[in-house]
């Protein structure tokens, strides 16, 4: 109870983002995001614009998480509501991102199946866990949104 006070009242820095409610929620999306990113750049890329979008969400939330991870681990925010402003209109951004990226790649792993030669299944098999990793990261970016709108109004 203590840590979801004290994520209410003010920003954490330190150690104590891996204790507040919305915070803690940065490694799964690290995690998540950068199995997404492995496995679309290790299967084959065909057609290009929807896995070349995945791709581009997924290095790009990857890359912005650890930056804001670092960035409020280091107490570089100051405490300042426009910085809760700021997390809550990026994950935002990273949910919609997330939730456009994941519905495309579907839709490509969808049609691959029916289209590829059966020495290539596993090229289906890898979209389809990056599919699955996708909608965990979609997931967790939404609930780091909703968390960070109730500080971000708390503020």
């Amino acid at each position: 109870m203590a840590a979801a006070t004290q994520s209410m009242e003010s920003l954490p820095r330190g150690l104590m983002i891996c204790t507040t409610a919305p915070d803690i929620l940065y490694l799964p999306e690290l995690v998540f995001g950068g199995l997404v990113w492995i496995l679309v750049a290790s299967t084959l890329v065909q057609p290009e614009n929807p896995q070349g979008w995945v791709m581009f969400v997924s290095v790009f939330c990857f890359v912005m998480t650890l930056l804001w991870l670092i960035i409020f681990a280091c107490g570089g925010h100051k405490n300042h509501s426009s910085w809760a402003t700021a997390d809550f209109i990026y994950h935002l951004i990273a949910a919609m991102f997330y939730l456009s990226a994941s519905v495309s790649l579907a839709t490509v792993t969808i049609k691959m199946k029916n289209e590829l030669p059966k020495d290539l299944f596993k090229y289906y098999q890898i979209d389809i866990a990056a599919v699955v990793f996708s909608y965990i990261a979609t997931l967790l970016y939404f609930i780091h949104c909703i968390l960070s709108a109730f500080r971000w109004k708390s503020f």
